[in-house]
């Protein structure tokens, strides 16, 4: 159980150090000296610096799958479907901050080629329920089928992931859950009105 709980703690550290130094600037030494931990300490738990980012890109992830479960059992489908993942991000951004850097290294992580299948494929995951939530909606008529999907599913995603970026440059000093909300609705409505024309 202890064993549990250190691993938890490193990645959690791992996660503030890449907030505070950026991805460039993180070290296993500064994770280490969080912690009251050797470096090998660290290495003895994850083998090397690259297992340790993917066990926080794992970490990062989970909450991927834990969102797209939810809007299963609940039986979301379209728009609201849409709505709810966004909201969903927003809310658990805006309650553990830090996380977001890992948002913001995407492609400096697909360059190393140790990490770049697992960034792909929580990249490839989010726009792949996206654009599923706006083919439901363009089954349901709230979107046209005239509009691209994929296209349409990242521009949502973008623009929350460039609010996010906004938000970080600035220090927290807006509420990002409304930024991104409103932001949404004013793409939707724009999809929508199309689709009722």
């Amino acid at each position: 159980m202890e064993l549990l709980h250190r691993k938890e703690r490193i990645i959690l550290s791992t996660i503030e150090v890449i907030d505070e130094y950026g991805i460039q600037g993180f070290s296993t030494r500064e994770v280490a000296r969080r912690q009251g931990i050797s470096e090998s300490t660290i290495f003895k738990h994850f083998g090397s610096k690259n297992q340790l980012i993917l066990a926080v890109l794992d970490h990062y992830s989970q909450y991927d799958e834990d969102i797209i479960k939810s809007i299963e059992l609940k039986k979301i489908r379209g728009v609201e479907a849409i709505n709810y993942f966004i909201q969903a991000y927003t809310t658990y951004y805006e309650n553990y901050p830090a996380i977001t850097a890992i948002t913001q290294v995407y492609d400096i992580l697909n360059n190393n080629s140790e990490l770049a299948g697992t960034i792909k494929k929580i990249f490839i995951t989010r726009i792949k329920a996206m654009e599923r939530f706006v083919r439901e909606a363009q089954e349901e008529g709230a979107i046209s089928f005239d509009v691209d999907a994929e296209k349409l599913a990242i521009i949502m995603v973008g623009s929350y992931r460039t609010i996010c970026l906004k938000w970080r440059m600035e220090r927290y000093s807006f509420s990002l859950k409304e930024q991104v909300l409103s932001t949404l609705k004013m793409i939707l409505d724009v999809f929508i009105k199309y689709a009722a024309n």
